[in-house]
């Protein structure tokens, strides 16, 4: 069958949604154990961060999301012909498949793995991921997308690396083909290389080997990594500022013009959970008023990495927020740097 104009190539749609997060800690309480700029944490107007047991890493947030999907779906791990598992950090080893751990211990052991590493816009991307596989499998009927992070507190501080209060957690969506319920549209993403060394950490790859004498490298505070990528250079650095925001509108754009909307059609964005002020100028940018963002889902919740939009769209037809015909775009921006939008109709 040849899709119409505007169609998706694929049909599939989110059959459940589930998600898990770390123990809730209140973000003024526990500011200055992570920092002494207050004033700046303030101003990002969090209340609520969630930081998981120290023993707990990624995957097994990820199977517990995983598990709950699957079980709300009524499916069985041994029927998903796809895993596909949305990381932003470190995983708990190197050198080591996360994805297939996590197929493994789910019980999903015929499912093909995929492990997607684009910073906090592979829970977005991995839709068209899925959609990939499907459109070059015909056999496969059920995928189940993860996105999961866990905060590596050696070298990552939740509080003073980028502008968001950083929290642990996973959301995974059972994903299947000819379901008609929250419909894949399209999914459209920006890259732009240029700006890949932006979050870099100076060592520990290949390229610059961790040494233990050398103490624990860090990932650096914004405003320094924001000088020293640009030499400096104040006009280029409100270059790139002007950039993220001009990006962000434009993917949604494109999204849109691949079904035939507006985003003035969409009835909900779910962003990756920013700040307030970004928030506000996010919707500024759109053109929509900020009561059709996720602002306070992300200010009660802090950043959970590639989980953010799922964790939204899940409590936004929970809470009725969204109902059926609607349309909603899950949107992101990820180091790399990479703007992502994937649009679904409810």
């Amino acid at each position: 069958m040849i899709a119409g104009p505007g169609a998706p190539p694929v049909a599939l749609g989110v059959a459940a949604l589930a998600h898990v997060l770390g123990e809730p800690v209140d973000v003024a309480t526990a500011a200055p154990g992570y920092t002494a700029d207050l004033d700046r944490v303030r101003s990002w107007e969090y209340r609520t961060f969630h930081r998981a047991a120290e023993q707990t890493g990624v995957t097994d947030l990820a199977v517990v999301a995983g598990g709950t999907a699957l079980d709300r779906a009524g499916v069985s791990a041994a029927e998903v012909d796809l895993v596909v598992l949305a990381v932003p950090d470190l995983v708990e080893h190197l050198y080591w498949d996360a994805a297939a751990h996590t197929q493994a211990r789910l019980g999903a052991h015929r499912a093909e793995a995929v492990l997607l590493n684009q910073a906090c816009g592979g829970g977005v991307a991995g839709f068209d991921t899925v959609a990939g596989r499907f459109a070059t499998h015909p056999a496969y009927r059920t995928a189940l997308l993860i996105g999961a992070n866990r905060v590596c507190e050696p070298y990552w501080n939740r509080m003073e690396i980028n502008t968001s209060v950083f929290s642990d957690g996973a959301a995974a969506a059972v994903l299947v083909r000819d379901h008609d319920r929250c419909r894949w549209l399209a999914t459209e993403t920006i890259s732009d290389g240029r700006y890949a060394g932006f979050m870099r950490m100076p060592v520990g790859g290949a390229a610059a080997p961790y040494h233990p004498e050398a103490g624990i490298p860090r990932v650096g505070d914004p405003a320094e990594r924001l000088n020293e990528f640009f030499a400096g250079d104040v006009r280029r650095m409100f270059e790139f500022v002007a950039t993220i925001r001009e990006r962000n509108r434009r993917v949604v754009a494109a999204a849109c013009a691949r079904v035939g909307a507006e985003p003035a059609d969409v009835r909900r964005f779910v962003h990756f959970h920013d700040n307030a002020r970004q928030f506000a100028e996010l919707a500024k940018d759109l053109g929509v008023e900020l009561d059709r963002t996720n602002v306070e889902l992300a200010l009660d919740h802090g950043h959970v990495g590639c989980a953010d939009q799922l964790i939204g769209l899940e409590h936004h037809l929970h809470s009725g927020d969204l109902t059926d015909g609607d349309l909603v775009a899950l949107t992101s921006t990820g180091s790399g740097m990479h703007w992502v939008c994937t649009l679904l109709r409810v």
